[in-house]
Formats: structure tokens, sequence, C-alpha cells
């Protein structure tokens, strides 16, 4: 097993953290698992418990940073069309989200006589309609699996993002020159104003500007990188975070500030480091971020499945909780390959045409 020379090893790393931190944060929360988890580890149970779900920042600083680097790779107007872009994101987040939907909901159902607690309430069309949609958090319908808001925020973030840069390509009268910097100036904006308003207030949590704050930051991490005073503009970005920070403490603001400067700083220093990597670990590595989002969407259901069988267990010593523990990181792993190779990958190659969808001439705005 080795790395492509093409991956983005720190970004690899970055979502690998991520994902193996939400699958533990997880483990910490739902099930009789998690009760004797914490009755025999409650320091680290509870640190978990409160602080492990704020790797999602990870999510969404990298998120902004691929995202920007795909739509303005050199730092360029943007080529692409905006519907077509947008429908080609949907189908790559909606498709892959909604097998796991099916799967959480089936482990539910089957775990249900013994943890009811695990079944949704509101299972009907509407709910699976407007999870199809990614619209449930939007509408306010009771998530049919763990972690889908980000599923539902990302690609709110995404539209925000494309629509910001697509607004700056249609500023005909601005100059050319002019336009090119307009973009990253509408997120910076943007970014701003979800640091001192939206995300300070929890109204906005299902709301994609809430969550823009951190997204922004990796998307003009990308941009800075491409300027003269890469260091000079980071220094900025940082004292806009710390004036936020002034306003309303969070410490979730403090860790995407974080990711957002490592990315920094492993595009200016990141060479050597890199070349080190690929003499360790670069494959374990880039196996791990390449099956992220797959153990992201996947995990949940051998979560349940798990706990119910633990709950079943006349006697529950420290020993067997350690090793049910152990097994299920262990078989989530393992579960998020066979999900990406037969879900994820097929999801992200099927692009229908948005053509047949949209009027003559629309894609061409």
């Amino acid at each position: 097993m080795s790395a492509p020379a093409s991956r983005l090893l720190h970004i690899d790393a970055l979502k690998a953290l991520a994902a193996q931190a939400i699958l533990l944060h997880h483990l910490s929360v739902y099930g009789p698992l998690a009760e004797a988890l914490h009755e025999y580890f409650p320091r680290l149970m509870a640190w978990l418990f409160n602080e492990g779900r704020m790797a999602v920042q990870i999510f969404l600083v990298v998120g902004g940073y691929l995202s920007a680097r795909a739509l303005s790779p050199r730092g360029g107007l943007l080529q692409a069309a905006l519907p077509e872009q947008l429908w080609r994101r949907y189908l790559r987040l909606m498709l892959p989200f909604m097998v796991a939907v099916g799967l959480s909901v089936g482990c539910a159902l089957i775990v249900a006589p013994w943890l009811p607690e695990f079944m949704p309430q509101q299972l009907n069309l509407a709910t699976v309609l407007g999870h199809a949609l990614l619209l449930h958090g939007v509408l306010g319908q009771e998530s049919l699996t763990v972690g889908a808001w980000y599923v539902a925020v990302d690609l709110q973030l995404y539209a925000l993002l494309l629509g910001l840069l697509w607004l700056a390509r249609r500023a005909v009268p601005v100059p050319r020159a002019a336009r090119m910097v307009l973009g990253p100036l509408l997120v910076l904006l943007l970014c701003a104003a979800s640091l001192f308003v939206f995300n300070v207030s929890s109204e906005w949590d299902a709301f994609g500007p809430y969550f823009f704050g951190a997204y922004g930051l990796g998307a003009l991490v990308h941009w800075l990188s491409l300027s003269r005073w890469p260091r000079l503009w980071l220094l900025g970005l940082l004292m806009l975070v710390v004036l936020a920070l002034s306003v309303a403490f969070r410490e979730r603001l403090l860790l995407a500030a974080g990711c957002a400067t490592v990315l920094a700083l492993w595009q200016w220093h990141g060479d050597r480091a890199q070349q080190g990597w690929r003499a360790r670990c670069a494959a374990l590595v880039a196996h791990m971020g390449t099956h992220s989002y797959a153990l992201f969407l996947v995990h949940f259901p051998v979560l349940m499945l798990l706990n119910a069988w633990f709950d079943q267990q006349a006697a529950q010593p420290r020993t067997l909780t350690v090793v049910l523990a152990c097994l299920a990181w262990g078989l989530a792993n393992l579960a998020a390959l066979p999900f990406h190779r037969w879900v994820e990958l097929p999801s992200a190659r099927w692009r229908p045409s948005w053509r047949r969808l949209a009027p003559q001439g629309f894609l061409s705005r």
C-alpha cells in the first residue's frame, strides 16, 4: 500500500484525525456501552463527550480549503457553471448519506426490542424526503442518523462559497483584476459576519452562515498562500479571530483557527515534512484520510449493533467493556472500506447532467 504522489498528506492527516475523534465521541455518547465506559473511565469519557465533538471544526476548515482550491485553484475567477457544480456536490453528498441513513434506520429496527431509544420517533415519508433533499435541519426534523446535520450544512456552505465566487464573476462593470480580488473579499466579509454575528447565536446552528467562520478560514488560507504577503494575511486572519473571541469566547473557534494555522504553515514548510511522511507512514495516512467520510457515515450502525449485544450480556465486567469498545472502533473502520469502495466512489463518479433539468441557457449564467 503506497500513497499517490499527488495526495495532500496533511489534509489526509487532518481528515483522519477528525473522523477518528468523532467516532470516539459517539462511542462515549450512545447506549449502555457508553454508560459502562463512563463508569470505568470517567475522566477520559467526559473529555470525549464534551470536547470530542469539536473535531467537526477540522472538517469545516478543511472543507473550505478544498472547496476554494477546487473552484479557484490559482486565485482566478470562477470558471464552472454554478448550477452544475451545485448539482454535482449535492449528489456526491446525498447518495452515500442516504445509504448511511438506510443502514442506521435498518439497524435501529433490529435493536429496537432491546434499545428502543435508538429508534427515530419521526420515521415517515416527509422526514426521509427532508433528508434526501438535505433540508432536515432547516425543516427542524429529527435526524435519522448521527452527523446528519453536518452533511446538510456542508452543502449550504459550498453553495454560499460558490455563490460568492459567482457574484464576483458576474460583477461585469468591475475590472477583471478587481473581480479576482472581489471573490475572496466577499468570503472574508461573510466569514467575519459569521464570527461576530451568526456563530454567536445558537438560533442559526441549522444554517450555513453559523459555520461559515470556520469554513471561510479554510478557504482564505488557500488564497492567502497565493499572495505576495501570506504571513501578513495570516496574521490579519488570526487577529480577526482574536477579536471575535474577545466578543464571545468559543473553544470551537479556537480549534478552527488552530487548524487554519496548521494548513497555512504546512503550505509554506510542508515539502520536507511530506517527504519524511512518504518514507514512514504516508500510505497509512492517505488510507485513513481517503476513508474518513465513509467512516463518518457508517460508524453509527456498527455502534448500535454492538451496544445491543452488550446490553444482553448478564455480566459486563471492565475487560468485556474495553474489548468491545476496541472492537467497535476496529469494526467501524473496517466497515468504512466496503462503504467507500461500493457506495462513496460510485456516487462520486455518477454525474447525471443538470442540462436536462435546467432551462436553456441557464448554465451559462
